[in-house]
């Protein structure tokens, strides 16, 4: 691997500063014993950026995102900032990150440690194990079509119009993600729509299997309708690999998936775009959790769901399996010996804060090394 790879962090607000905190203790931990050199910068975005600079994402940090090899984000957003127009909102800040950088696939795993199977609201035999992914076009369908809007009817009616659509190459170039994804793992993908009632689910399946055919035979593609599937996750999750879906329904799934885990602190993703021609994807990484205004600045935040944000990194930028497998077992050693922060506390375990956990995990790291 090439040295000195950029990475932009943007910490945004509540718990994102200390949660990210962590990462660069990590990422140091990384620089100094693996042989691995980051050029690390630090951006505002969210409710930050607006404090400072009257915007949710300067131009200038956008075009920051846009030149380095990957993005690690916070958390964005508070009660401090509800209240202004929709178009400044915090959020607004995450949602121009995805539509500049292009990053039409996110990537949701649920991931259950055997430790925390029992914080599931399931049966722990049905998520002890559970390690599946979901892929969501994030770029298209109905939260982008046009027409869109609301309009007053000739007979007074009001009527809300959104508009589901999808072309070839948006469902293949997301499909074409699952299918290399599954070569990497189990070799199994789920393709998820509502082919029965909508034609846009038509073409999706269409263009999924055409594409399996030409070019990912080795993997085996099965079909589903999205309200089967979201039954299926609370029957029997670990029958799925990957899942990929338009971005509707992996908005509801992958929240659905989330909550077999038992917690939010814990869960990772990624948002990727199309590789230029050199081969570099631009990525988005950060953890499902929110700001969590209650405890930002306490020191009470879990940060393993943006480690393991880190660890997704590793691999799907940067190609790193070793170092990512190495951070993902040193957070399965530490909550198997008990530590816990609040969102995953349980009894006999040891109650730590965000700085401990993150010394538990640097203490297992240089365990693991040896």
């Amino acid at each position: 691997m090439a040295s000195n790879k950029k990475l932009l962090i943007l910490a945004g607000d509540g718990i994102g500063p200390e949660v990210m905190k962590e990462v660069k203790r990590v990422l140091a931990w990384f620089s100094g014993g693996q042989a691995l050199k980051f050029d690390i910068e630090d951006g505002l975005v969210g409710g930050s950026s607006i404090d400072v600079h009257g915007s949710p994402i300067t131009d200038a940090t956008m075009e920051r995102a846009l030149s380095v090899d990957a993005v690690l984000l916070g958390a964005v957003g508070g009660p401090k900032w509800d209240n202004l127009p929709f178009a400044q909102k915090p959020e607004r800040g995450l949602l121009r990150l995805r539509k500049d950088m292009a990053l039409f696939a996110n990537l949701r795993p649920a991931l259950v440690f055997d430790a925390l199977a029992e914080a599931s609201t399931l049966k722990t035999h049905l998520v002890k194990g559970l390690d599946l992914m979901i892929v969501r076009e994030l770029t298209g369908g109905v939260y982008f079509g046009e027409p869109r809007g609301i309009e007053t009817l000739p007979n007074g009616e009001r009527r809300g119009v959104n508009t589901q659509v999808y072309t070839t190459s948006e469902i293949q170039r997301v499909a074409r993600v699952a299918f290399e994804l599954a070569r990497k793992r189990q070799g199994k993908v789920c393709s998820v729509e509502k082919a029965n009632v909508m034609e846009s689910g038509v073409l999706w399946r269409e263009e999924v299997t055409r594409l399996h055919q030409a070019e990912f035979k080795d993997v085996a593609l099965s079909h589903m309708y999205a309200d089967n599937c979201a039954m299926q996750l609370v029957r029997e999750p670990k029958q799925f690999d990957v899942i990929v879906t338009d971005n509707l329904f992996g908005d509801l799934l992958s929240d659905c998936a989330a909550m077999l885990t038992g917690s939010l602190g814990m869960l990772p993703s990624a948002s990727l775009g199309a590789p230029d021609a050199n081969g570099r994807r631009p990525a988005l990484y950060e953890p499902v959790h929110g700001s969590a205004p209650d405890i930002a600045g306490q020191n009470k935040a879990n940060p393993l769901a943006t480690l393991l944000s880190v660890s997704m990194m590793f691999r799907y930028s940067f190609d790193l399996a070793r170092e990512a497998e190495l951070l993902d077992q040193a957070a399965r050693n530490v909550v198997a010996k008990g530590y816990r922060t609040g969102d995953i506390m349980a009894e006999g375990c040891t109650l730590v804060s965000t700085t401990r956990m993150g010394d538990e995990i640097l203490k297992e790291l240089d365990r693991l090394a040896v």
